[in-house]
């Protein structure tokens, strides 16, 4: 069987969602997303290679670097624009559209997490579009999660 996200319809072609059931409890999850050093082992596009800088756990304002790669190598500096302890970690970059993790506990062992690419602040609409960014984005944020439960439940 193989495991895989639900894709969310959010109803706007700009925000791109899915979410999983992870067996963990929220705060493990959490750390897990809010650790700069654990998102190139958790992202599903495979586009982040490793932190150039940051603290080891994000919180809202924080600045972090990363080294990317998507048919070229670049770096990119992200700030976190929304945070709630165990429950939402958000943030964003130069082009400004946001990456956005939502947790709830089901239960002290359980936790549905929800990832959204939200697109609807970028002044690069056109861009996206062209490089066919939405599509992609959709089964990348379906991945990362997939990604993060396994590595979640595992560790």
């Amino acid at each position: 069987m193989t495991l895989r996200a639900e894709i969310l319809d959010t109803g706007n072609p700009k925000i791109k969602s899915a979410s999983i059931i992870i067996n963990a409890p929220a705060s493990k999850i959490f750390d897990v997303i809010a650790n700069p050093q654990m998102h190139s082992i958790i992202d599903g596009s495979y586009s982040v290679r490793s932190v150039i800088k940051g603290p080891k756990r994000l919180a809202l304002g924080s600045k972090f670097g990363m080294n990317m790669e998507i048919g070229i190598k670049y770096r990119i500096t992200n700030t976190v624009v929304e945070f709630e302890e165990n429950k939402l970690i958000a943030w964003r970059h130069l082009g400004r559209w946001i990456w956005r993790y939502e947790l709830k506990e089901i239960s002290p062992t359980q936790t549905v997490v929800i990832e959204s690419f939200d697109g609807t602040t970028t002044p690069l609409n056109l861009w996206l579009k062209v490089r066919k960014a939405y599509p992609y984005t959709q089964k990348a944020v379906a991945k990362t999660l997939v990604r993060l439960k396994e590595y979640c439940e595992a560790n």
